[in-house]
């Protein structure tokens, strides 16, 4: 990283910071700052960078006197700004391994890039820096990214903050500079001045930054700017209640979906790291969900030990927690209570450096339960945070944690992008009530804990025949047949979650759901069939939802709940069954996973955070904050997902007046924001959006009516007329654009809802004016929200109320996308296109383009084509050449490119010999038809040479690649023509050919000729052409080679010998035990003695692989012990997602790429076999002439070998001998 770190700067900061630490200690850090990471995953890389940077460098010397003296090296100076140096530089070059970049603006604190900013014109998208810069720059100069704070990206006018690696749904505003409200005069100003103020930048780099383990992986997240203000607005208020003597720490209000509990973790940590004392934190729930995620992810996010149990599991450890001095203590609120024998809760602890924080801070928090926690605690502090308003009656709020410390609204939310907007649909089913208080007094029962069977029964007995109106089975079974009409025809198909009223409900649901979901699969497949072939394809889209589409039932367990439900018709064990054996909540929360649809009572309806869920249909009366923290379950950002939909079967709703009372009847409206649209006020955007649309088109001499009213050829003419129209300037064809993504997205929300389809046909008439304006400028528009042309399709015929103007293209309205240029008559193009040449010509312009793009990545020599069609559009650009012109050369251009693009045929080459011939004769020498046959001859046996050389990191490997570039030059020289090529031209084309290789193979072993990858050589040398994995490979040809040369055949008698136990079957293996080259490991994450997933596992593994691959291979097998029974991978499985074989080895490959790196596991092969019925993990390892280094989870860097049966680490003084002797 010498070259994106400003080292004099930085060693000067050192030296300033810390006066009185050794010279060569002060070295010592900064060596530590830019040490290379490339091998490392780029997030981890970053954070152990961040903890450098925020924590310091610990050194340790002997001082004068022979003592060992310890320190820590300060990077920055957190606490007073002005002790470090802020420089500031635009237009920065830095150089990757293959590129080189130059960055708009970069902000160094002491040498260190902490930020980024990448700008655009005002008149492009925000996002345009993102997808056309910030993404490359990840990828062509990664090292930037090591150190990185954050990134600002802006157009001026709009100004997005995200973390180092955030993808862009992640980028949100920064909307005020300081907790008093001020902004700036454009957004760019507010997000520098709010961000980049000196003491402001050091604060979020030092307090507001996380870095959390997710199943995908490490990710990093920075605070967005209500956290920002609202965490530090509480550090304010803590002391200013300290210095009272007040134990209120106040209610921290940001609504669901906001990132809460990464308020709570920060305003924890920058507690502990700022403010004296030795503080413990009791974080209290009150539900068991809540409890389990909160502390799941405290610890994934790093704050506890892993080592740490805090989480207590009884009333007893929950007492020996606070008599101990613990950071942290997880617990429910119900251990508070008196033991047996105690009339009242005694004192656990007097200390006055405990604060209680309570999340969810409702109802459970008035009761006797938090009379005991305050008379265990009476010194103690007490915050509440919570995702919902407080309930009625806050002078109980107040009483129990004080005022309002932080408030963030829901529409504070949506209008910063933290959360999406809410849609509600009433769509209850005809219900009569005898009972006018009915859904009064039910609410009033459901509205506490989660129901448990007494309290369902509770429920049927009390409400009788109301109850029984609400499970009836037609009332269910209508609600079934709408469920799914309505999931399968949503504008995002994202997940979905059925609240019933009970479990029987829900159970139920499931089954009524299941039978109208085959019903209406096999209608749509009869309605497939009779359907012309080119109108079918929408149609299977439906099809294929329905038919990849899991659902599950998703209920808490309870005594006697067979019977229970027996005595109703339905059976819990099938889902019991599979909630005991599946990860169900992983899997739902799993985007890619086919689990969409849950039916749930009371899990999963507080404390489950799934961002892909865009639709809740509820089912069951509810209010206050339940009804809030269930609606919240779909208002998560998610890529694609515009807005959550709440689909309400049973009146919850019933306007959005009352709604608003449910938010809290003690706040006007404008002081809590409704999270609810309701789909009327949807249905009036629309209209407008599409009114102004229309209206804008009207002043270009645009149409639009008449485009939605025609058919056949005049609907083609018109459109193709408006496309011409709209395309005048750059200003008018943006400003249609953006019209035209709104009505898209509005109409997207309020599908399947029957108001759409009185405003379909005007969609879709503004729908393919877009998409055609969209594919003659693709390359430069970059805020490409729309989806792809088979989803718009769904959208349209997603209403069926009325037929549909737009046919497919039996009627001739459409032509094929997918055009070959090379087959185009471009004498009838220019004839029958002649009255709107201008967009055909766009559209050919940007086709040529990228077809001689790709062209020129296959073979260099065609990049005058390319710059020749670029040097056109420009001269077009100028006005120095009219549009007749223009598409004259532009069609001469394509025929050359088409005669470019057949001649590696008439040369009897593939596209990847043509390359290298080229390179090989141009622009000299001149040569003979026989010197000419010698090149080809000579580019065909080069190629056969470097390909098993081109591997995975063969570029990053400096002696892989100069193997790579000796190659080049031996074949070259032995099979070129003398004469033709002198000494300069010869080490002028070994360059070149060298060039192209760099650049057409990638380090992932991808090629630009195809989408496979460069297959690596197998283990040991290479015997000829002829790769032996297994004897099964053998060939007639093989055989012979072998029976015929003995050089050959002694080579593979080696290579077999090597493999002796990768031939032999899994029964084998176990059969003969443990050996040089077999060894047996019960598990490879989870630790069965401990019952906990171990570090110490994962490294076994490795360390076992690593030995095989120093010595001479061998095979492991994973899911066995060292007795030789076979286990299974069941508990392993638990550990991984996907939760199956699929997960596990790419579990696996991943592990072992950060251990031992890329090359050495591309000679490790594993994969899942089944025996005795259950499913191991087989790894073949191959020997690696190299020799592999092992990384620990501790960070150790190791060298392990295999001596007879046992795996024992070499010393490192010994490795080189070791190594040398290898290959003696």
């Amino acid at each position: 990283m010498h070259d994106v770190v400003l080292i004099h700067r930085l060693r000067d900061a050192l030296r300033d910071l810390n006066p009185l630490i050794p010279d060569t200690i002060r070295e010592e850090a900064l060596t530590a700052i830019v040490q290379d990471r490339s091998l490392v995953d780029r997030v981890r890389a970053n954070r152990e960078i961040y903890k450098l940077i925020r924590d310091g460098y610990r050194g340790e010397w002997t001082d004068d006197h022979g003592e060992r003296q310890y320190t820590t090296v300060q990077y920055i100076d957190f606490r007073d700004s002005t002790k470090n140096e802020w420089v500031a530089v635009a237009q920065m070059w830095f150089a990757g391994d293959l590129y080189r970049r130059r960055t708009d603006t970069v902000l160094f604190v002491n040498g260190i890039p902490l930020v980024l900013f990448e700008f655009k014109e005002p008149n492009r998208p925000v996002k345009a820096a993102y997808d056309e810069n910030l993404t490359d720059y990840r990828d062509t100069i990664p090292q930037l990214f090591v150190p990185n704070g954050f990134v600002v990206l802006s157009n001026g006018r709009d100004a997005k903050v995200g973390a180092t690696y955030a993808s862009w749904e992640f980028f949100s505003d920064w909307t005020v500079i300081d907790a008093q409200g001020n902004r700036g005069v454009i957004a760019l100003e507010t997000a520098i001045r709010g961000t980049c103020t000196p003491h402001l930048l050091l604060d979020l780099i030092e307090n507001f930054v996380a870095y959390i383990e997710r199943p995908g992986g490490l990710i990093k997240t920075v605070a967005r700017g209500h956290q920002y203000h609202g965490v530090n607005a509480a550090i304010d208020n803590l002391y200013q209640v300290r210095a009272t003597g007040d134990k209120r720490l106040g209610v921290f209000w940001h609504t669901q979906g906001s990132g809460k509990s990464l308020s709570m973790l920060w305003f924890t940590q920058k507690v502990l790291r700022q403010i004296p004392g030795s503080w413990t934190f009791v974080m209290v729930t009150d539900r068991t969900e809540l409890d389990l995620q909160l502390h799941g992810e405290f610890a994934d996010a790093g704050a506890i030990p892993a080592e740490a149990r805090v989480h207590a599991s009884s009333i007893a450890h929950l007492r020996e927690l606070l008599a101990a001095d613990h950071r942290y203590v997880f617990t429910l609120i119900h251990k508070f209570q008196p033991g047996k024998g105690e009339k009242s809760m005694p004192v656990l602890s007097d200390r006055s450096d405990v604060i209680v924080i309570t999340d969810e801070a409702h109802r459970s928090q008035y009761d006797t339960l938090a009379l005991n926690m305050r008379r265990a605690l009476p010194n103690a502090s007490f915050m509440g945070f919570t995702g919902t308003p407080l309930i009625v009656g806050e002078e109980l709020t107040r009483q129990q944690f004080g005022d309002y410390v932080s408030t963030y609204n829901f529409r504070a939310a949506i209008e910063d992008g933290a959360t999406v907007p809410l849609y509600y649909e009433n769509r209850i089913p005809e219900l009569q009530l005898v009972n006018e208080d009915f859904e009064g007094e039910l609410e009033s029962l459901l509205e506490a804990a989660e129901l448990d069977e007494a309290a369902e029964g509770q429920l049927a007995r009390r409400f009788g025949k109301q109850y029984t109106l609400l499970t009836r089975p037609e009332r269910l079974r209508k609600i079934a047949q709408d469920l799914v009409t309505h999931f399968v025809g949503r504008g995002f198909t994202g997940k979905a979650m059925y609240v019933g009223l009970d479990k029987a409900a829900a159970v139920r649901m499931y089954d009524y759901v299941r039978a109208a979901w085959d019903e209406h699969l096999a209608e749509l497949r009869t309605q497939h069939d009779a359907l012309p072939e080119l109108e079918r394809p929408w149609l299977a889209s439906r099809i294929k939802l329905l038919e990849t589409t899991d659902m599950a039932v998703v209920v808490s367990q309870g005594q006697n709940e067979i019977a229970a439900l027996d005595s109703v018709g339905l059976d819990i064990r099938p889902h019991r069954e599979r909630m005991n054996r599946e990860n169900l909540a992983e899997k739902f929360k799993d985007a890619e996973d086919p689990l969409r649809l849950v039916f749930v009572c009371a899990m999963w309806i507080t404390g489950f955070d799934a961002p892909s869920v865009s639709t809740i249909y509820l089912d069951r009366p509810m209010r206050n904050h339940t009804l809030m923290q269930t609606i919240a379950r779909a208002n998560r950002v998610f890529p694609d997902k515009d807005n959550g939909l709440i689909v309400d079967y049973v009146g919850v709703f019933r306007n959005l007046e009352k709604a608003l009372a449910i938010y809290g009847a003690a706040h006007a409206e404008s002081d809590i924001g409704s999270p609810i649209q309701d789909l009327d006020a949807l249905v009036g955007e629309l209209t407008s959006a599409i009114g102004n649309l229309v209206a804008f088109c009207a002043t270009q001499g645009v149409d639009l009516p008449a485009l939605r009213d025609a058919s056949g050829f005049e609907h083609i003419a018109l459109r193709d007329a408006a496309v011409e129209a709209l395309l005048v300037d750059e200003d008018v064809r943006t400003a249609f654009m953006a019209g035209a993504r709104q009505v898209r997205k509005l109409f997207k929300g309020l599908l399947p809802d029957p108001k759409a389809a009185s405003l379909q046909q005007t969609v879709a008439a503004i729908r393919v004016v877009a998409e055609r304006i969209a594919d003659l400028t693709r390359p430069a528009e970059a805020d490409i929200s729309a989806v792809s042309d088979a989803v718009d399709a769904l959208l349209d015929r997603s209403v069926g109320a009325e037929e549909y103007v737009i046919r497919a293209a039996a009627e001739g309205s459409e032509p094929d996308p997918l055009i070959d240029l090379s087959q185009i008559d471009f004498d009838a193009l220019a004839a029958q296109f002649a009255g709107r040449k201008r967009a055909e010509t766009e559209r050919l312009a940007e086709l040529l383009k990228q077809r001689a793009a790709s062209a020129a990545t296959r073979n260099p020599t065609r990049y005058d084509l390319v710059q020749r069609i670029e040097d056109l559009i420009d001269e077009y650009n100028a006005g120095s050449v009219n549009i007749d012109e223009y598409l004259r050369r532009l069609i001469e251009l394509s025929r050359t490119l088409t005669d470019e693009e057949q001649r590696a045929a008439r040369e009897d080459l593939s596209e990847e010999e043509l390359a290298i011939f080229d390179l090989l004769t141009k622009p000299d020498p001149v040569l003979t038809d026989d010197e000419r046959a010698v090149v080809k001859s000579s580019a065909k046996r080069l190629l056969s040479h470097v390909h098993d050389k081109v591997v995975l990191d063969w570029r990053r490997k400096a002696a892989t690649a100069a193997d790579v570039k000796s190659t080049i030059r031996q074949v070259l020289d032995e099979t070129l023509p003398a004469d033709p090529y002198p000494f300069d031209l010869f080490n002028s084309k070994v360059q070149a050919v060298f060039d192209h290789l760099l650049s057409a193979y990638g380090d992932d072993g991808s090629t630009v000729y195809r989408g496979e990858q460069v297959q690596p050589a197998p283990s040991g040398a290479p015997v000829a052409t002829v790769e032996l994995p297994v004897l099964a490979t053998m060939t007639d040809e093989v055989i012979e080679l072998i029976r015929t040369n003995e050089e050959v055949a002694a080579r593979v008698a080696d290579e077999l010998r090597r493999r002796e136990a990768q031939l032999r079957t899994v029964e084998q293996l176990i059969e003969n035990d443990e050996d040089f080259s077999v060894e047996f490991k019960s598990t490879a994450r989870w630790d069965l003695r401990e019952s906990r997933k171990n570090k110490a596992m994962e490294d076994a593994v490795v360390k076992t692989i690593a030995a095989f691959l120093n010595t001479d291979g061998g095979t492991l097998l994973i899911g066995v012990d060292n007795q030789r029974a076979v286990l299974g991978l069941d508990p392993d499985y638990d550990c991984v997602k996907p939760p199956n074989g699929d997960g596990f080895v790419n579990w696996l490959t991943t592990h072992l790429i950060n251990a031992l790196g890329h090359n050495p596991t591309t000679y490790v092969r594993a994969r899942i076999v089944v025996h005795q019925g259950k499913e191991i993990c087989r790894v073949d390892v191959g020997s690696y002439p190299e020799g592999a280094w092992a990384t620990t989870s501790k960070g150790d860097r190791v060298f392990f070998v295999r001596v007879n049966n046992s795996t024992r680490q070499w010393p490192e003084d010994d490795v080189a001998a070791y190594l040398a002797g290898r290959h003696s």
